[in-house]
């Protein structure tokens, strides 16, 4: 079941990610600006994929959940490729919208899916395996959109990896069975309560203040962390002079083996401290943030591509240390039924702001800057986001003293 999942993640980020590397092209081809890619790469993308995703969280808290996430992971899948046929902006612009549509029944029924097949002392480092898609995704999709750009076009690139999906979705179909909800988490092993309507749940969301601490601190890190994922390949193409095919190597290898150390490390620290020690699962993040902003902030003035490459994988590595101990708090602070739609909540919150602020804040003070800083705008536009990082640090400080009391028992 988790390598299933697993690989459907995969799947979800290399057709959210792969519009990083193909940016350099398209803007060329298209003659947009930094802020157009950003819109298109950021907001098309996060409004549906925020928005839509609650009431299929709902829809999920009630039905079944492998159904749902097999029918996202054709619908995003089918999206993507159309990517591949679009003639201008907005046609790029609705087709991205398409694809947040697709991909908002993803994740949050996957988290429910899976804290139902795990007890609660292996949930982080279940949940951090499936967050490994994060990584390997954004990876192959730098990876694999470079090196089809290059060799073909970007056309092509939206078309084969977009296409490549569909048999994900038929796997994901045939090979998970529906587990009984809440089976971990009762005495004797049945099915929890019926999910409540969603007011109810909304209602205690509200008065739980960890749970908003908790997501305002994930949205913050995702504001720099979605913004560089977009934003780095373009990076190291103007500042560092590489070419695509280099960009899509050098890059994609940073977010592969720093984003998977980062991840499972996080995900193994949250289960070791975590279940005795609730508030640990927000204090590995908040340590991580502080250190990765500096560690960031040196690979940007970096004296070569080697020593660039050192400190950026290590600010990936800390940088995707929250997914594990996080997304298991937040399904530690509600009771099963409540799961996929706390979850599709905290998503809401994280994606709306991470995804279709980050990318666009950056797209523009670069452009913004462009005039005194020439082809280091980018540069500069990245150095002072990073204090969103900083930022979500103090968010997840305050959420570790007050997880202890909003814990469900």
């Amino acid at each position: 079941m988790l390598a299933i999942l697993l690989l459907a993640y995969i799947f979800n980020f290399i057709d959210r990610q792969i519009i990083g590397v193909l940016a350099i092209p398209i803007k060329a081809e298209l003659q947009l600006t930094d802020t157009q890619l950003s819109l298109m790469g950021g907001i098309a993308f996060a409004l549906f994929y925020s928005g839509i995703a609650i009431p299929v969280a709902w829809l999920a808290d009630r039905k079944n959940r492998v159904n749902i996430i097999a029918f996202s992971v054709a619908l995003w899948s089918a999206f993507t490729a159309l990517c591949g046929v679009a003639q201008n902006f907005w046609h790029l612009f609705l087709a991205r919208m398409g694809v947040g549509i697709g991909e908002a029944g993803g994740v949050a029924p996957s988290y429910a899916l899976i804290s139902d097949f795990f007890p609660k002392e292996r949930r982080a480092r279940a949940l951090a395996l499936f967050s490994l898609g994060i990584p390997i995704g954004s990876a192959l999709g730098v990876f694999f959109g470079g090196w089809i750009a290059s060799n073909l076009d970007w056309r092509s690139a939206f078309l084969i990896v977009g296409l490549a999906g569909l048999p994900a979705a038929l796997l994901v179909k045939i090979g998970i069975r529906e587990p009984v909800r809440g089976g971990f988490d009762t005495v004797d092993g049945q099915a929890s309560e019926p999910a409540p309507p969603f007011g109810v749940v909304a209602a205690r969301l509200a008065r739980t203040p960890s749970f908003w601490l908790l997501s305002f601190g994930a949205a913050s890190g995702s504001i720099l962390g979605y913004g560089l994922i977009f934003w780095l390949p373009s990076f190291f193409n103007r500042s560092f002079d590489l070419e695509l095919v280099e960009v899509s190597w050098f890059y994609g290898s940073i977010v592969l083996v720093g984003g998977i150390a980062g991840t499972w490390l996080g995900g193994w620290l949250g289960d070791r401290t975590g279940p005795d020690r609730p508030g640990t699962y927000a204090l590995i993040p908040a340590i991580c943030f502080l250190i990765s902003a500096p560690v960031f902030a040196a690979g940007l003035f970096a004296p070569s591509l080697v020593v660039g490459w050192i400190l950026f994988a290590i600010g990936q590595m800390l940088a995707l240390a929250w997914l594990g101990p996080v997304i298991a708090a937040v399904q530690h602070i509600v009771p099963p039924n409540m799961r996929a739609t706390a979850s599709a909540s905290f998503l809401f919150i994280n994606n709306l702001i991470g995804i279709g602020f980050g990318i666009f804040f950056l797209g523009f003070m670069s452009d913004s800057m462009t005039a005194a800083y020439g082809e280091d705008a980018l540069r500069y536009s990245i150095l002072y986001g990073l204090v969103f990082y900083l930022l979500s640090s103090l968010l997840y400080f305050a959420a570790a003293k007050r997880l202890p009391k909003d814990w469900y028992r």
